[in-house]
């Protein structure tokens, strides 16, 4: 049986590939794992057959190939490939959502790339097609997603509600540029200047929004926005999300907004509105569901209607 090591930081990369590990009988696992990947595992794997390696040089001996996610956050992952390449041994990469793939692979000025790309859906397989062109992308499903849609239809439906309650979701946008370009603002906005914008503009989308919970992204301090209770909690309830898990938080709303979280792809797997809330002067929203509505859009009609 073959040994495969994992590697993996970030968030997203963890979900999908411990999930997929899940579904995966047929090989042993050895994992190096930091970050939050670290409690998603915990929290996911119930039958892989995994050890735990604390040694990167160690991983590369005893295992046959390496299977990784990708950070914006660590360069765990893409030492992990130089050094399984360096050894003669495969790598593959799972990426885990839509955008900024060329970056998810760059030391420095340079790309560094595994044998396989691994992806989810036929988004990522058009997208990653065409940023790698000499790099085989294999699609093979997204464990995920399916773990996440079984969830969906085991939690009740509360059916049609008068009052709308909102799951907002939030990034740490601000950090990623300021790590990857030296400029907080490098994509025209933050991740507070975005929760404002729909803050100030919900009723644009509908006056009976009576609930929003917020929803800290797993990188970030669960205090990072109790700020927002202070300055809106006078004029609509406010909740500081994450106790419950993303599949519930999501199932007890009707509308989804984020910037471009994975987690609102996971709202259209519940057939709930998801709107992006980039604010104008932002860059586009760079996620390729067509069904993801924009609040620039929606108020610029609304506005126009008024005319």
């Amino acid at each position: 049986m073959q040994k495969v090591a994992v590697v993996c930081h970030d968030a997203g990369g963890a979900e999908v590939v411990s999930n997929w590990m899940e579904e995966s009988t047929s090989f042993k696992f050895m994992s190096l794992l930091a970050g939050p990947a670290l409690r998603i595992f915990t929290d996911n794997l119930r039958s892989a057959n995994c050890s735990n390696c604390d040694d990167l040089d160690n991983l590369v001996a005893e295992c046959d190939w390496l299977l990784c996610g990708t950070s914006w956050q660590s360069s765990i992952e893409l030492d992990a490939i130089k050094k399984f390449r360096s050894a003669n041994k495969k790598t593959v990469a799972f990426l885990d959502h839509w955008v900024n793939y060329e970056e998810r692979f760059e030391i420095g000025s340079k790309l560094v790339l595994p044998d396989e790309i691994w992806v989810g859906d036929h988004y990522a397989f058009q997208i990653a097609n065409e940023k790698f062109k000499t790099t085989p992308v294999i699609k093979v499903g997204n464990a995920y997603f399916n773990k996440i849609k079984n969830q969906f239809l085991d939690l009740s439906s509360k059916g049609p509600q008068d009052k709308i309650s909102c799951l907002y979701v939030c990034e740490p946008i601000k950090e990623h540029a300021f790590l990857k370009y030296g400029d907080a603002r490098y994509w025209g906005y933050t991740e507070e200047d975005a929760l404002e914008y729909f803050l100030t503009h919900r009723l644009y989308i509908s006056n009976h929004i009576e609930t929003v919970v917020i929803r800290p992204h797993p990188s970030e301090r669960s205090d990072k926005y109790n700020w927002v209770l202070e300055k809106y909690g006078d004029e609509i309830n406010l909740e500081i999300g994450g106790k419950l898990s993303i599949s519930e938080e999501i199932s007890n709303s009707v509308l989804v907004v984020g910037c471009e979280s994975m987690a609102m792809v996971l709202g259209l797997l519940a057939d709930k509105v998801v709107i992006s809330s980039i604010p104008p002067g932002g860059k586009c929203c760079s996620l390729p569901h067509k069904e993801i509505k924009s609040l620039q859009n929606v108020v610029r009609k609304n506005n126009a209607s008024e005319v």
